[in-house]
């Protein structure tokens, strides 16, 4: 009989108290006693953010098909809970046997946001276990982190033991072999994270050492591993063939409403449109698809064994699956039958796209969502959106025709090259669209005024994009964009018809530090968690405060990390690590971006981007590719 970490008396003390009690349909227990490596898989954020995201969901399952493991999950306490957890001395626990953490062999952390690096302290605090690597002892679990902000793991470098970069599905099993292997010798911490640092895709921060300029700038002079026998460079691990590797079949479903409570059916990886911006597009190259057969299976399945009444496509750009019609007819034809709803998210405003959205849309039809991106075409053309405003209000045209009344559309301020002129053509674009509709749908049959939602966010500079060397804004000058659309909006014919968003500036100029930062700032982060920073991600959490507090107790300038564009030939924290795609290929981007120069998409042609010596995906899929510009 399973006992709860909790009483009674404290779950009925917080908020939404199924958060953490587990026992969910499909969730596994072992028998503790059976397995030889324990895994605590814990998402820093609430349970229903973590339960909606499909990494989790795989790794969970393909761990927990190997006889000697046990994956069990952990998310961060909302604060209510966590007060409780400190004041009584209760140790945070895993969901399924309701152990705390700190008796597992791993802790896995998944890392999909910067602004949840404060979380992440927070799960070490509350499991009693030391932040920073050095001060572990033997007993201590080895904490692992995995996702999108490893591509520059360093601001969290001195944190972690192993950072896992790239794909989980590929190293896994040897590094679960290895750890056992040197528990059964009798072999020290430092000695297996020495053996770890040897197998691809495997980077063990305390196995590498970095030194600062010491005068001028302090900018990063050399970066070297401590051991000849360790790996200079580390090399992003790839899933060649989706359709052979591991997916969840029966996968997790939550007591509660999460946020994705659907099914995920995961098309494809990678993305042919090579955004100058987009962070996703570059490290997931090549775009590499599941078979259309194998989607099939797993969609059936999935919805059998989970009860689940809504399945949804994952990809970066759904309409660039080769078999979305066929598989869409597919899931149109089963979901009838079953009554079931679709959700097909990344699509193009095409009319193909449109066809399909009606057709799934049929009682209800929801909005339709576009993502110019820039208001400007000089400015798409820098970004190399690949997309022309005849296209936009071509696609918003044959929405209105289908009978959609509301339109969202997503922008970015901020973005390298911008002038005044671009950012008021975010409101000019928009009341097109709105115009557009008044024109082309006659009076008699209007459903009311046209609802045109703009938002937008600020360009935060990622590591292996070739805007990875561009300088942001200050949070003053993003909120002085922000008003300038806000007014510009104001000024149009069709002003009541559209609406005008903003992401909140300070924000999104922290994420911008952490994004591109160094190993000193770890120090940064363990000093803003202890000022009471936490939950950085919600709106209502966030305080800047104890973020100003930490840099200026450690001497440090977050300028420095943010409002300087960086030299081509600086050396860049993230730089030992291999992706594919070639630091030449990201600096010609860069250099085109400055010349408002295009560059075709994958399928249109390749242009040599490095992704190719990976030997698959889309750069194996026409002949005429042989040929590299």
């Amino acid at each position: 009989m399973r006992k709860l970490a909790l009483n009674d008396e404290i779950l009925l003390s917080v908020d939404k108290p199924v958060r953490y009690i587990g026992n969910e349909v499909n969730s596994v227990i072992k028998d503790r006693e059976k397995v030889d490596i324990r895994y605590a898989m814990c998402f820093p954020d609430l349970y229903e953010i973590g339960m909606s995201h499909l990494g989790i969901q795989i790794l969970y399952d393909m761990f927990n098909s190997f006889p000697d493991v046990w994956c069990e999950r952990a998310y961060s306490p909302w604060k209510d809970l966590a007060e409780i957890l400190k004041e009584r001395n209760i140790p945070l626990f895993a969901l399924e046997s309701q152990d705390p953490l700190k008796d597992f062999d791993f802790i896995g952390i998944t890392l999909q946001y910067e602004m949840c690096y404060t979380n992440v302290i927070q799960i070490l605090d509350l499991s009693g276990i030391p932040y920073y690597s050095k001060d572990r002892k033997e007993d201590d679990p080895i904490i692992i982190c995995g996702g999108p902000c490893t591509y520059n793991p360093e601001p969290i470098a001195d944190i972690f033991d192993i950072v896992y970069i790239g794909e989980g599905e590929t190293r896994y099993r040897e590094l679960f072999d290895l750890y056992r292997e040197c528990r059964n010798k009798g072999m020290r911490r430092e000695e297996f994270l020495h053996k770890a640092s040897k197998l691809s895709g495997l980077y063990v921060p305390s196995m590498y050492r970095t030194e600062y300029e010491e005068e001028g700038l302090p900018l990063i002079k050399s970066f070297e591993p401590i051991y000849e026998d360790v790996p200079r460079t580390v090399k992003r691990e790839v899933v060649m063939e989706l359709s052979d590797t591991y997916y969840p079949s029966k996968p997790l479903v939550p007591f509660m409403k999460i946020t994705q409570d659907r099914v995920v059916l995961e098309i494809m990886r990678g993305c042919i449109r090579g955004c100058r911006f987009c962070q996703a597009g570059m490290i997931y190259r090549p775009l590499r698809e599941r078979s259309v057969d194998v989607l099939k299976k797993y969609a059936k399945a999935m919805l059998e064994s989970t009860g689940q009444e809504e399945i949804s496509l994952s990809s970066l750009s759904s309409s660039d699956y080769s078999g979305l019609k066929e598989l869409v007819d597919f899931l149109i034809e089963y979901a009838g039958k079953k009554k079931l709803n679709i959700s097909l998210p990344s699509l193009r405003v095409d009319a193909f796209s449109l066809d399909v959205m009606s057709r799934i849309q049929d009682v209800k039809k929801s909005s339709v969502t576009f993502a110019p991106e820039a208001g400007s075409q000089r400015m798409r053309d820098v970004i190399n959106k690949g997309l022309k405003e005849e296209d936009i209000l071509e696609g918003c045209r044959q929405a209105f025709l289908g009978g959609w009344t509301r339109i969202k559309l997503y922008f970015m301020l901020g973005l390298p090259t911008e002038t005044e002129e671009d950012i008021k053509m975010i409101a000019t674009l928009s009341d097109k669209i709105a115009r557009l509709y008044y024109d082309l749908i006659p009076k008699e049959e209007r459903k009311g005024r046209v609802q045109i939602v703009a938002s937008s966010s600020f360009f935060v500079p990622k590591p292996f994009t070739p805007f990875q060397w561009a300088a942001m804004d200050t949070t003053e000058s993003y909120l002085e964009k922000a008003h300038t659309v806000n007014s510009a909006m104001k000024e149009q014919l069709n002003s009541k018809s559209i609406k005008y968003n903003w992401h909140a500036a300070d924000v999104s100029v922290l994420e911008g530090v952490f994004a591109r930062g160094d190993r000193r700032l770890s120090k940064v982060l363990i000093s803003a968690y202890e000022n009471g920073a936490c939950f950085d991600a919600w709106t209502e959490s966030f305080s800047e405060e104890p973020w100003k507090k930490a840099f200026l107790e450690n001497d440090i300038s977050p300028d420095f990390y943010v409002h300087r564009e960086r030299s081509t030939d600086e050396i860049l924290p993230w730089d030992f690590i291999d992706i594919s795609v070639t630091k030449e290929f990201l600096k010609r981007e860069w250099e085109n971006a400055g010349k408002e120069k295009v560059t075709p998409n994958c399928r249109m042609q390749c242009s040599g981007c490095g992704a190719r010596s990976l030997k698959g995906g889309i750069c194996y899929e026409q002949k005429d590719q042989d040929q590299i510009l």
